[in-house]
């Protein structure tokens, strides 16, 4: 378990990179920082999209903790440097999404609730979206509030998407659940070349992302398996169930992104309208990941994040820090019951 610098993005200083078992068995990388002041206003964690890693937020995490917010940040399973349930680990696999309940389940258990400070926040994308709203559905999401980017409620570079649904659902019952999707592989979309990209309009950060992806390896996953196409098609068709908009009773702001080639923004639109505790804005202009896109578009992504989360500071978690919101004894190891914590690594903030 490490966290890997590159030379366009480092790592935020002082962070605690932990080790976190699920129930399944499963290990999965995580990491936690303190805010960079002195005063916290809760805890905000990041739940990734699809073939995403800690490493693609460093500059959200700072982003984060200037406005005075702990963070934390992991890999799902399946992706990133967390544990896979087949062998080839650059394939995006999992049999069903119930089981990213499990790993948000370990999270709470064992980075949130010990070590923490309150209120808890979510800042999701894409899939992580997805998942969010179903937990939150459930009432069994851990969070407050809930801001999601992009969420993955229906897919629109998908020609066909009864016919790719069907053939999703039937090829892993002839045994071809832990292959790629047909044409897939396991090359990362954050290295494919920028012109034609579907996920940002900036160059910049599009080439400091796809820097990152070389750099950690196996951990930028390829394409999903038709498995976790089946799971995901199975998770959309629950959300698009008419009441569960209705259901939803975590205060949600749904963002999409106006130019978006992934999810269609008209559903996401449809299905914000009717939530019952939560609203959308639609950024014009930004392709899919709206954190990675150009700064005028983050630029009213965070006023629409400021003015929807607040928080309150925890006594317990003020404290003196240096500019980098060090913690006391600058220790970056600890002792975490249900799972292990490794060494913080080097490399810091310029």
């Amino acid at each position: 378990m490490k966290l890997i610098a590159t030379p366009d993005n480092p790592v935020p200083r002082r962070p605690t990179l932990m080790s976190v078992q699920t129930e399944d068995g499963l290990v999965l990388r995580a990491a936690r920082w303190r805010p960079t002041g002195r005063r916290t206003r809760g805890t905000v964690c990041i739940l990734q999209g699809r073939a995403e890693f800690i490493e693609k937020y460093f500059e959200t995490i700072k982003d984060l903790r200037r406005r005075g917010f702990a963070v934390v940040a992991f890999d799902w399973r399946g992706q990133g440097m967390s544990g896979r349930e087949i062998a080839n680990p650059r394939k995006g696999h999992v049999r069903s999404f119930s089981h990213y309940r499990r790993d948000l389940e370990a999270i709470r258990a064992h980075v949130l609730e010990p070590y923490m400070p309150e209120p808890h926040f979510a800042l999701a994308h894409s899939m992580g979206g997805a998942i969010a709203l179903v937990e939150a559905r459930d009432g069994v999401l851990p969070f407050e509030r809930l801001v999601t980017t992009g969420p993955m409620l229906a897919l629109c570079l998908i020609r066909r998407p009864r016919l790719s649904s069907g053939m999703a659902a039937l090829l892993p019952l002839l045994g071809f659940g832990t292959q790629f999707v047909p044409g897939g592989g396991a090359t990362s979309i954050a290295t494919k070349p920028f012109a034609g990209n579907l996920l940002t309009s900036d160059p910049k950060r599009y080439a400091r992302n796809a820097e990152a992806a070389v750099a950690l390896g196996d951990g930028a996953i390829g394409d999903p398996t038709v498995a976790w196409m089946n799971a995901a098609f199975r998770l959309m068709h629950k959300i698009a169930e008419p009441r569960f908009p209705l259901e939803v009773r975590v205060p949600t702001l749904v963002v999409a992104a106006g130019a978006d080639p992934i999810c269609a923004t008209p559903v996401i639109e449809r299905f914000a309208a009717r939530l019952k505790a939560g609203h959308a804005i639609v950024l014009p202009g930004s392709r899919h990941e709206i954190l990675m896109e150009r700064d005028e578009i983050r630029e009213e992504f965070w006023a629409a994040f400021d003015a929807f989360i607040p928080g309150t500071p925890d006594p317990t978690f003020e404290m003196a820090s240096d500019d980098e919101g060090s913690e006391p004894g600058g220790s970056a190891v600890e002792e975490l019951e249900g799972g292990r914590v490794d060494a913080a690594v080097a490399g810091g903030d310029h």
